[in-house]
């Protein structure tokens, strides 16, 4: 009717758009940061994937020092040094769970998910702790370390006086691998030793340099790490402060 045409007040911008069929725009569900985020973003993708590596090579590492070289040779009998591969456990046990976290580490940077960031902040928490106390350890035990590992050499070198006649495969094994031969002298034990030795080096003082050398780098690997996992949960809380931020304006 014209004549109530003429009361009716004008549509309101917003009534016009929806007249017209227009839709609201969607919220972007992927790559909603911009700018330097962005940089973030992919800086900590990049740093998961580092730590990976690095995870990778922790585990290598340690059990190399476990069971290979001079020290894996000296532990293949039923006695070993518990308290020095304490230290060692730990810093495996850590490297296994740097690999698991670098790759949901990886993800949630990709994804931009909060709950995969927030995950991965609190892994790289426990990870820190980890790798604090086997540098810790290995620094504070190297003592205790190579007071273990000369007792069990003190009580091969006794078992084999006693008895001569009796093998002992724990004080070849030591001074095979040591390239040494007894304690103050080596006339006692000189079957047990290396041939071609032409100046015999007392096992004690060898066994205390090579747990000092190795626990030297055990507690350099554990702080090292420790110290990179740092950046990454910095990283990691600037992220998802970003992406709470972005999702908070939408």
């Amino acid at each position: 009717c014209p004549l109530l045409s003429l009361h009716l007040p004008p549509p309101a911008p917003r009534e016009l758009t929806a007249s017209r069929g227009a839709e609201p725009k969607p919220e972007p569900a992927m790559g909603r940061l911009r700018g330097g985020m962005r940089c973030i973003k992919f800086l900590l993708f990049t740093f998961n994937f580092v730590f990976w590596l690095a995870g990778l090579a922790v585990i290598a590492f340690g059990l190399w020092l476990r069971f290979g070289g001079v020290l894996g040779d000296l532990t293949s009998e039923e006695k070993s040094p518990e308290y020095f591969y304490m230290g060692l456990y730990v810093l495996v046990g850590a490297g296994a769970l740097m690999m698991t976290v670098g790759f949901f580490g990886c993800c949630g940077a990709v994804r931009e998910s909060q709950c995969l960031l927030g995950a991965f902040f609190a892994c790289l928490l426990v990870i820190f702790a980890a790798e604090v106390t086997a540098g810790v350890f290995a620094f504070i035990g190297k003592k205790a370390a190579v007071q273990e590992v000369q007792t069990i050499y003190e009580e091969a070198y006794d078992d084999y006086v006693m008895d001569m006649g009796k093998s002992n495969k724990t004080l070849i094994q030591f001074h095979t691998a040591l390239q040494c031969c007894g304690k103050e002298s080596e006339v006692q034990v000189k079957p047990t030793c290396p041939e071609g030795i032409q100046v015999p080096k007392n096992c004690l003082d060898e066994i205390q340099h090579l747990i000092n050398s190795n626990l030297h780098l055990v507690g350099i690997v554990g702080i090292g790490i420790a110290g990179i996992t740092i950046f990454g949960m910095i990283f990691s809380m600037v992220l998802c402060c970003a992406i709470r931020n972005t999702r908070d304006m939408l």
